[in-house]
C-alpha cells in the first residue's frame, strides 16, 4: 500500500514491463510534475523513417515503440513576424486574406463568394485527462498555441472589390458551443457545434443571422469530449448531411462505453433529425469532401498516439457505407493495437484499409477538392489537405497543405507541398494550417488557428519580389 507523507504526495503509474508484468510506480507528485515540464522542450525516441516511408497507399508500418513517458516534441507558437508569409509553391504566391482572427479553425464558401469563418476552440471539458497527465496535456496544448478560449461565433468576411483581400468582416452569428463545419441546403446554413447540429435562416448576400438556431438533433460530447470538432457536409442530393464525430479518447481507455456514438460517421436526414451510423472506426475523422468522377464521400483521419515517431499514419480515404476502420482494436487494416483489451478478433477480421497514408502525426485535418478550373492551373483532380502538425513525432511532421493528385477517382501520387514555412529555423511554429477551401475563383483558402490568418493561395503574377519564409521541417 502507498502512503502519502505530510510534506511530499506521490502519483501512482501502472507500467508495464518488457516481460509483460504490470508493476506499480510511485512517483512524488513534485517531481514527476519537474519531469513532465523538462518533456515540454522535447523528450522520448526519435523516428526511423522518414514521413515519406508512412506516406502512400503502402506505408511502412515498424513495430510499435512503447514509453512510460510518450515522445513530446512542440513547436512552441509565437505567432508570424511582421512582412512574413508561408511559403507557396512555385507557380503561385500567398497574400494574407484576413488577418487579426480570433483561432480561425474552419472555412465555408457562400454561393457569393462571401467566406464563412468559425472562430472557435475546445469547450469545457472537466473530465478530458485529469489528474498529473491532464496537467502534462493542458500544457503541451498551450505551448502549441491551442488553449485561448473559445470565440465561439462564425465571422463572415467579404472581398468586394475581388482582390483577393477582404476588405469587411460581420459577426454572422454568435453564442455558439466551439462550432467547426458549416454547409449551405437550400435556405438553411447547418452548423455542427460540439454537441448538436443546428441551423440558421440564411438569405443570399446576408451578413448575419440569429442565435440561437434549430436544433436537428444532438451529437455525442459531455465532460470528457476529447475530439471535440464536428464537421458537416452535404450530400450532392442535398437530402442527407453526414456528420463527423471523433473518438472519446486516444484508444479507448476511457471505456468503451464512453465511446458510443463516436469514432463515426454520422448520416442525418436533415428534414426529421433521424441519423445512423454510416461508418465507424474512424478515431478522429475530421475533413469531408466528395469525389465526383466515383461519388464517393472521402475524408481524412487522425490515428492514434504513444505508439512511437513512426507510427501511425493518419490518413486519407473513401468512405464505405458500413465500413469498419480499425479503431480502436486494430489500425491500417488488422494491425492490432495490443494496449486496447479485451480485443475483437472477429471484427479487426472486418477492419478495411484506408487509400492514402499521409504520415504519421501529421494531423490532417482540412480537406477539399479541387476541380478542373481551379486557380492553381497545374493542380486540379486530387485533395487539397491542412496539416496541422504533430506533438508526438521526434522531428516534426504536418505543418504544411499538402495536394494529392486523383486520376480515375483514386489517388495516384506523391503529395505536393502547396503551403509550406510555418515553422522556423528555431524549431517555433509560425502558425498551423486547418481548414481548406477553394474561393469563387479558384484560389485556395487555408485557416491558419496559431497565425490567427486566413491566407490565399492563388497562380503567380507577374514576378516580384516579397519577404517569406522558405524553411522545410527536416525529416
Amino acid at each position: 500500500m502507498m502512503t502519502r507523507s505530510a510534506t511530499m504526495r506521490s502519483c501512482v503509474y501502472l507500467v508495464e514491463s518488457d516481460t509483460g508484468v504490470h508493476r506499480l510506480l510511485a512517483i512524488p507528485l513534485a517531481i514527476a510534475a519537474i519531469a513532465a515540464s523538462a518533456c515540454l522542450t522535447g523528450c522520448g525516441e526519435t523516428a526511423q523513417l522518414s514521413i515519406a516511408a508512412g506516406t502512400g497507399p503502402d506505408p511502412q508500418l515498424p513495430p510499435p515503440t512503447r514509453s512510460l513517458i510518450p515522445t513530446v516534441n512542440i513547436a512552441p507558437a509565437v505567432g508570424w513576424p511582421a512582412g512574413v508569409t508561408p511559403r507557396a509553391l512555385s507557380g503561385a504566391q500567398v497574400n494574407a486574406f484576413a488577418t487579426n482572427l480570433n483561432h480561425p479553425r474552419w472555412l465555408y464558401v457562400l454561393p457569393n463568394g462571401d467566406v464563412l469563418v468559425a472562430e472557435t476552440n475546445a469547450p469545457k471539458r472537466p473530465d478530458d485527462a485529469t489528474g498529473l497527465r491532464g496537467w502534462f496535456m493542458r500544457r503541451v496544448m498551450k505551448r502549441a498555441g491551442a488553449r485561448p478560449a473559445s470565440a465561439d461565433q462564425i465571422t463572415l468576411l467579404r472581398d468586394a472589390d475581388g482582390d483577393g483581400v477582404a476588405e469587411f468582416r460581420y459577426l454572422f452569428v454568435g453564442d455558439l458551443h466551439s462550432p467547426f463545419g458549416m454547409v449551405l441546403v437550400g435556405g438553411w446554413l447547418y452548423v455542427a457545434d460540439t454537441d448538436a447540429l443546428l441551423r440558421f435562416p440564411y438569405a443570399g448576400g446576408a451578413t448575419q443571422t440569429a442565435p440561437p438556431g434549430e436544433k436537428i438533433v444532438d451529437l455525442p460530447a459531455g465532460e470528457i469530449n476529447h475530439h471535440w470538432t464536428k464537421n458537416v457536409i452535404a450530400s450532392p442530393d442535398a437530402h442527407r448531411l453526414y456528420v463527423t464525430v471523433g473518438s472519446n479518447s486516444n484508444v479507448g481507455e476511457n471505456g468503451l462505453a464512453a465511446e458510443d456514438g463516436r469514432a463515426a460517421i454520422w448520416e442525418i436526414d436533415p428534414a426529421t433529425g433521424s441519423h445512423r451510423i454510416y461508418a465507424h472506426g474512424l478515431r478522429n475523422p475530421n475533413g469531408l469532401a466528395w469525389e465526383p468522377t466515383t461519388g464517393a464521400l472521402w475524408t481524412v483521419v487522425n490515428e492514434r498516439d504513444e505508439l512511437g515517431s513512426d507510427l501511425v499514419p493518419d490518413y486519407l480515404t473513401s468512405v464505405r457505407d458500413g465500413g469498419f476502420y480499425g479503431w480502436p482494436y486494430c489500425y491500417f487494416g488488422s494491425h492490432v493495437d495490443g494496449r486496447v483489451k479485451p480485443q475483437d478478433p472477429a471484427l479487426v477480421a472486418t477492419a478495411l484499409v484506408p487509400d492514402y497514408a499521409l504520415g504519421p502525426h501529421t494531423a490532417s485535418l482540412g480537406l477539399a477538392f479541387a476541380p478542373a478550373g481551379a486557380s492553381l492551373p497545374s493542380l486540379h483532380d486530387g485533395m487539397f489537405v491542412g496539416q496541422h502538425g504533430s506533438w508526438n513525432r521526434r522531428p516534426l511532421s504536418g505543418y504544411r497543405v499538402i495536394f494529392i493528385p486523383f486520376s480515375n477517382g483514386r489517388p495516384a501520387g506523391e503529395p505536393i507541398d502547396i503551403l509550406s514555412g510555418f515553422i522556423n529555423d528555431k524549431g517555433e511554429a509560425y502558425g498551423r494550417p486547418v481548414g481548406v477551401a477553394l474561393d469563387r475563383r479558384g484560389a485556395l483558402l487555408v485557416a491558419d488557428d496559431v497565425g490567427n490568418v486566413i491566407w490565399r493561395v492563388s497562380a503567380a503574377a507577374a514576378r516580384q519580389p516579397t519577404a517569406s519564409h522558405s524553411e522545410h521541417i527536416p525529416e
